[in-house]
């Protein structure tokens, strides 16, 4: 009778500590976006980052910028996961369809590019309301989430890539 072998298993933990974290904002809607980076460093703190020195926050203008820091950071590999937070809130013009698009593309190609995870915490959403209630509404907060699947990303990679 054969026996049956369970596949080896591969899952990334909660914990951030001894981790880097780089946390890209956006500052366009910054009321929506200031919220999510608080939930982000409160996830990274709870997780065990220490934020003064394993976390850095870079700020630009607006969601369509960031895949280029993103980019730009991401060349020397020096930080475990990356996290793009931005709010891009429908307006009356198609320009909310191509700012959106641009921004999920360029984010998906720097994580691929790089090989580091670079996490999507860009709200789109058709009001401020919306936004709000996804940046610690009711909803929760997005920016808390897209962390804490960064550090579980981070601990994947670790285990499939050790470093």
């Amino acid at each position: 009778m054969a026996t049956e072998h369970a596949p080896r298993a591969y899952e990334g933990g909660v914990s951030a500590e001894g981790k880097k974290f780089a946390l890209i904002v956006s500052r366009f809607n910054q009321t929506v976006t200031d919220k999510l980076l608080d939930g982000a460093l409160q996830c990274l703190r709870k997780n065990g980052a220490l934020i003064d020195r394993d976390v850095d926050v870079f700020y630009c203008p607006g969601a369509f910028e960031l895949p280029q820091v993103a980019s730009y950071i991401t060349v020397k590999k020096q930080y475990d996961a990356v996290v793009c937070l931005g709010a891009v809130i429908r307006g009356e013009t198609p320009h909310f369809d191509y700012i959106c698009q641009e921004c999920a593309r360029g984010i998906g190609a720097v994580a691929q590019e790089r090989g580091i995870p670079v996490l999507f915490g860009v709200l789109t959403t058709n009001t401020f309301e919306q936004a709000m209630e996804r940046a610690g509404g009711k909803v929760g907060n997005k920016g808390y989430d897209a962390a804490l699947s960064a550090v579980i990303m981070a601990n994947l990679y670790t285990q499939v890539i050790p470093h």
